[in-house]
Parts: C-alpha cells; sequence; structure tokens
C-alpha cells in the first residue's frame, strides 16, 4: 500500500469519509489549488469536490480563498492532526456521558482518577459535581474565562440548598463581579491566583472540591484562534484516592491559613 493510501486509510478511520480523506490529502501533496486539480490528483469527481471541500472547511482543516475560481489549501498537517484529535477525544467523551445516562446507579464510580478533553465536557462534569454538592463547595479561580453562566447557575443553586459556598478569585474586580452573580457566597481574593505559570503550555484554570471528596481539577491551553481557549481536566469522586487526598488538604490548608490571617489582623492594636 502506498503511502499516500496509507494516509486516506488512516484519516477515514479517524472519522472522514473517503473523499473528505483523499481530497484532503491531495491538497497536501499540491498546496493551493482548484476543484479541477483537486480532481485529478485525489480521484474524486469533480462535483463531488465543492460539498467535500466545505465539509472540511467547517471542520477546520481547509482555508478556502474567495477568488475565481476558489483556490482551496489545507491546514498544516500538525493542526490538522490536533483538530482530528480534538474530534476523535470529543467522540470518546460524547460516548462515555452518553453511557453514563444509562449507567445502573449502583454502579456509580467511587474509584480512580478520570480527565476529560473537551470543554463542553469539562463544563457537564462541573455542573454535575455542583449538582449533587450536599454540604460544602470550594472553588479556586485562576482564569475568569472559565466561569461560565452554567456553573454560575448551578453555584447559585447550591446556595439556595443551603451548600456552603467558597470561592478564591484572583481579583478584587473579579470578586465584586462574582458577588453580585452569586449572592450570599462567600468570595475572597488569592492574589497568588493571579501569578500562575504555565506548564507544558497549559495555564492553571480552576479547581473543585465538592463535599470533601469529589475534585475537578482543569487548566486551558490556548488555540491559537481570537478568544478561543480549549479547557481540559481530571476528576475524580474517591475520597481516598490520592488525588482527592492532596487536593483536600492543600485546600484545607488555604481555609486555615485565610483563617489565621483574619485572626491576627483582628489582634493587631489600630494605629494611632
Amino acid at each position: 500500500m502506498s503511502s499516500t493510501e496509507e494516509a486516506v486509510r488512516t484519516l477515514s478511520d479517524l472519522g472522514l469519509t473517503e473523499y473528505e480523506a483523499r481530497c484532503f490529502v491531495a491538497l497536501t501533496r499540491i498546496s493551493t489549488e482548484t476543484a479541477r486539480e483537486i480532481s485529478e490528483v485525489a480521484d474524486v469527481p469533480r462535483s463531488r469536490v465543492y460539498d467535500t471541500i466545505e465539509r472540511l472547511e467547517r471542520k477546520g482543516l481547509v482555508s478556502i480563498q474567495q477568488s475565481d475560481p476558489r483556490q482551496y489549501r489545507a491546514v498544516p498537517v500538525e493542526t490538522a492532526c490536533d483538530r482530528l484529535r480534538d474530534d476523535y477525544n470529543s467522540r470518546i467523551d460524547a460516548a462515555e456521558n452518553a453511557l453514563q445516562q444509562v449507567e445502573d446507579p449502583g454502579s456509580v464510580e467511587n474509584e480512580g482518577m478520570w480527565s476529560i478533553s473537551r470543554s463542553e465536557y469539562v463544563t457537564d462534569r462541573v455542573v454535575t459535581f455542583l449538582e449533587d454538592a450536599a454540604d460544602s463547595i470550594h472553588l479556586l479561580v485562576a482564569s475568569e474565562e472559565v466561569i461560565g453562566d452554567r456553573v454560575r447557575e448551578y453555584l447559585r443553586d447550591a446556595v439556595e440548598r443551603d451548600v456552603s459556598v467558597f470561592v478564591e478569585v484572583p481579583t478584587d474586580e473579579y470578586r465584586a463581579e462574582f458577588e453580585d452573580e452569586v449572592p450570599d457566597a462567600s468570595v475572597v481574593v488569592a492574589p497568588d491566583l493571579d501569578a500562575t505559570d504555565p506548564v507544558y503550555g497549559e495555564f492553571p484554570a480552576k479547581i473543585l472540591l465538592i463535599d470533601g471528596e469529589s475534585v475537578v481539577a482543569t487548566g486551558i491551553k490556548e488555540r491559537g484562534l481570537p478568544d478561543v481557549v480549549q479547557e481540559t481536566a481530571v476528576w475524580t469522586y474517591g475520597r481516598d484516592h490520592g488525588f482527592a487526598v492532596w487536593m483536600r488538604e492543600l485546600l484545607d490548608s488555604r481555609l486555615a491559613n485565610r483563617s489565621a490571617d483574619r485572626e491576627s489582623n483582628r489582634s493587631e492594636p489600630p494605629d494611632r
């Protein structure tokens, strides 16, 4: 099997149709070309090239130049592989979420650590934990952009259920905004959250601890597109899982240190 046919077969395995795979492989070989030239190289009927290229554009794999005739160009191979990987992972995440809906309630996982690679499914996991909270919620927010309307809504619902909600944010401005959005939550400024550093190209986003047991920790990375970020996460249900133990100890230590600071401030004599 030639390398071209191998590439087509592999792309088809990843979810592209045969025509999509053939057109994309053709564009990686001939750079910017017209539909006629793509048809000849890809061995795809010219009448099918147009709709095939449009689907590839929607998937972020091809750019279209609005010229006469139109010119088409494949995105760089590395970019294409990243997008195909994201799409493939999203299919797995979707399958996981769908299977969880039909799962035997008695088989809910309470051990192990799990990962999520697509932003919308990170939010799904966060709101599920918030909905399940019975006693306490401790939320650290290092990146404001990962707290959307759905998360705020479920935090408000938790407050109404008399769940203790404690939130740490990086700036005074965000504290004021958060207090307006989630009244009766305890919101404090933690300056250290405003000075986080990237790890392997990803930045810390948020940590959520529910009832001292369930944990979600997320990070974000830039996608190279304006105002577009990708949020990924790891999470666990288990109170005795090592990850949950460490997160609980670290967050409890933050609470203890903050309480100690408040007591110290009260004991200091006023300035004269």
